[in-house]
This record gives structure tokens, C-alpha cells and sequence, in this order.
């Protein structure tokens, strides 16, 4: 079958890796790419926001599978257009891809499910927002009711940090998203990502994660949209991950079907667990990113059928098949993320880095100048490796990461920190 896949990232990247180690696979296009992914697929300038121009790039490649990576897109309409037009996809509807796109939805789906989270409020005017944060103190988050690119999000420990992020989201720092500002109650505890399959009825747990979002060691430093991840999380043992099915997201999805709304697709769901209990900080409508990375490391060709299987609502039928391993992979960031940062830098000595089914090199922010590989964005590789432990996989992967020669990049020293 001719597949295409939506995205530019290290997410995409993986997700195509995966995809190209099932037969089912004849062609795959990815739009727009980077210089990584164009190693391994066929790559297409489109402006993947445009639902009709997706469409009719799909229509006139004969694709039979469009796999959706970024949230912008779902939120831009695209699987109802493709889906329309008759052509499979794998991702929620715009109107289910709220669950991401506004905070304020999913805080009052998890109301009316009366599933476990912080308790919150909404704000359309600073001068009230930052009464509420006056009348109940900090350590509490502020968010950007909107997409951010996982950056809206502002977990301040003392009052003046709360207060300047409310200037900074009103006065238009996160653009249209932070139109309208959720400040909810900081909880406590360890966070993990669990990431589910749902066909508008059943739903099918594949794997969990865990991500860094700080930009260094020690967790220290400003939020990212991580810098390292691992998977599976042992925080999220078996008995939790079953109260967060129970509790969370299977009466979410039940809410959703009742409005007229069912989700398909993969959904992240962000936990933050204390004294066994799980919480839900946020709904992803789409793999997290570098979440992705390690999860399709580890599930490697079986990750279309499963897929597939969303799409086409026979989830019921399908199950994962896990090998006893671990997979860990680091982030390689431009310096200055996630704040102003340069771009065009040159990396070398990715040719001496082992590709395996063990080890890979995922590229987020690149493209090919002159013949050298450069940096387009702020995270720009994902140093990936899977292992019989997760030590033996972290080991790996900064053995790969020392090869890199690229002195403008960064990336962080402890990644696994907590399982290890």
C-alpha cells in the first residue's frame, strides 16, 4: 500500500522508520520531511495545515494510508477532509482533536466524566487571572488555553513567575493560544506518559513513557518539548496504568461518544501519579514527541497493523506484542533552546554512528546544505537506542551521542534518571 505520513519531526521520522519495516508498506511519502527521513522515503514540500491541498496531494498519488503525525494538522480538519474524500487516516477529528487544542475542552470533558485532575479555572482577562493567583498562591500552573507547540505551559513555584507568565501569554506570547489562559492546582508526584489506541470503541493500551521536559540536568531549567525520553515508565506499574484505563481515559472516551464526538487515534495521556494514585495533567491527540521515538523502537513493524487497525475500527481484534526490552533516547538541541537560538549550523560525524535495529539517529530539525547536514530548529536529533536494560540502552545511546561533532548542540547528561 502507498502510505503517507504528515510531519517534519523526530515523531515522524520514527513513525516512518517502523512503518518501512512492515511489507505491507510499498511506498512511503512524507510531507514535508526532514534531511533524515528523506534517507529512508520519499519527501514532499506541502504545507500539511491545508486539508484540501493534502487531499488532493493524496488523491493523485494513489495513497490508501495517511498517517498523521503533529497536532496542528488534526486541528486544522485534515482526517475529516481525507476521510471525506474516501482515503483512510489514522487521527482524530477536528472536533476530537479539542482534547488537545483546548485545555478548557478537555478540563471539562474530565468533568463530565469525573475523571481525576487538578482543579482549575479559566480566564479571558489578566486582571482576574492574576486575582486567582493572588487569592491562592503558588506552586501553580499557567497554561495557554491553545496549541503552543508544547510550550504554553508554565509550572511557576512562586507568585512572580505565575504573574509574568500571564503578561507574557495576554500580551500575545504564545499568539492566538494564549487568547484565553487555564490556571490549574500544581500537583505533586512523578509524571509519566500512557499512550493508547482508541477506534471510537475500544480502546488498546501500547506502551508508556517518560519524558523531561526541563531544558537541563537535574531538571532544571525552562520547559522544553523535551529533551529525553524512555519507555516502558516504572512508575507506571500494571495495577496504576489499569486505575488510569478505569478512572480516566475510558470514561473520557465514553464522554466523547456521547457528545456525537468518538476519538480514533492514538491518545497521550499526560499522569501525574502520587501514593499510587494517577491524575491527568493533559490529553495529546497524537504520539508524543520524543515519546515516539522509544515507543516505535520498541514496537517496530507491527506498528502499521496496529495503526491500520485504528483507522479502521478492528482494534478489537489486534493486540501488542512486546519484546522484554528498553529504549531510551536523548535529545540533541541548537544552544539557546528552548529559547532564541541560531540556525544553520553544520553536524558531523553522523556517518560514524551504527544504524541498527538497536541504534538509530532520528532527525527533527535538519536539512542538507552544500552537501552537510544542518540545524533548522531547536531540537534537531534524537540519539535512540533500545537494550536488554535500560542502562544497557543509555549506555548505548550516549556512546552514539559522542560521536556527534556539533558544537553548536546540547543535549542532557541524565536522561533515565529516575528509573535508574
Amino acid at each position: 500500500m502507498n502510505i503517507l505520513i504528515l510531519g517534519s519531526g523526530g515523531r515522524e521520522h520514527s513513525l516512518a522508520w517502523a512503518v518501512l519495516q512492515n511489507p505491507k508498506c510499498d511506498r512511503l511519502i512524507v510531507a514535508p520531511g526532514n534531511a533524515g527521513i528523506a534517507q529512508i522515503a520519499d519527501c514532499a514540500g506541502l504545507d500539511v495545515n491545508n486539508p484540501g491541498l493534502i487531499c488532493d496531494f493524496a488523491v493523485e498519488n494513489s495513497i490508501d494510508f495517511v498517517i498523521v503525525g503533529p497536532e496542528a494538522p488534526l486541528a486544522a480538519g485534515v482526517v475529516d477532509r481525507l476521510r471525506n474524500a474516501g482515503i483512510l487516516a489514522f487521527g482524530p477529528t477536528q472536533a476530537a482533536a479539542q482534547l488537545e487544542a483546548s485545555k478548557t475542552f478537555t478540563k471539562e470533558i474530565c468533568d463530565a466524566a469525573n475523571a481525576p485532575t487538578a482543579a482549575w479555572a479559566r480566564f479571558t482577562h489578566a486582571a482576574a487571572a492574576k486575582d486567582y493567583i493572588r487569592a491562592n498562591g503558588a506552586p501553580i500552573v499557567v497554561k495557554a488555553d491553545g496549541l503552543a507547540a508544547g510550550k504554553g505551559v508554565v509550572v511557576a513555584m512562586d507568585e512572580a513567575t505565575a504573574l509574568a507568565a500571564i503578561d507574557d501569554m495576554f500580551d500575545g506570547a504564545y499568539g492566538a493560544a494564549g487568547a484565553e489562559v487555564v490556571i490549574e492546582e500544581f500537583m505533586g508526584g512523578e509524571e509519566a506518559s500512557f499512550f493508547v489506541l482508541c477506534d471510537g470503541e475500544t480502546v488498546l493500551p501500547i506502551g508508556t513513557a517518560q519524558d523531561h521536559k526541563r531544558a537541563y540536568d537535574g531538571d532544571e531549567g525552562p520547559n522544553t518539548g523535551g529533551m529525553g525520553a524512555y519507555s516502558p515508565a516504572p512508575v507506571l506499574t500494571d495495577e496504576i496504568a489499569q486505575t488510569a484505563l478505569d478512572q480516566i481515559i475510558k470514561p473520557t472516551m465514553a464522554e466523547m461518544a456521547r457528545r456525537g464526538t468518538p476519538y480514533t487515534g492514538v491518545l497521550y495521556a499526560g499522569l501525574m501519579i502520587e501514593d499510587g494514585q494517577p491524575r491527568l495533567v493533559e490529553y495529546n491527540a497524537r504520539f508524543g514527541d520524543p515519546e515516539c521515538q522509544v515507543l516505535m523502537m520498541r514496537l517496530g513493524g507491527q506498528a502499521l497493523d496496529l495503526l491500520l487497525a485504528c483507522a479502521e475500527g478492528r482494534l478489537a481484534e489486534r493486540q501488542v506484542n512486546w519484546a522484554e526490552d528498553h529504549a531510551i533516547t536523548l535529545v540533541m538541541a541548537t544552544k539557546g533552546y528552548p529559547g532564541s537560538y541560531q540556525k544553520g549550523s553544520v553536524i558531523k560525524g553522523l556517518d560514524a554512528v551504527p544504524e541498527t535495529s538497536s541504534q538509530i539517529v532520528f532527525h527533527a530539525g535538519t536539512t542538507v546544505q552544500d552537501g552537510q547536514i544542518t540545524a533548522t530548529g531547536g531540537r534537531v536529533l534524537n540519539i535512540t537506542a533500545r537494550g536488554a536494560t535500560l542502562l544497557e540502552a543509555r549506555d548505548q545511546a550516549y556512546a552514539m551521542a559522542r560521536q556527534i561533532n556539533w558544537q553548536d548542540g546540547f543535549y542532557r547528561k541524565d536522561i533515565g534518571w529516575r528509573a535508574l
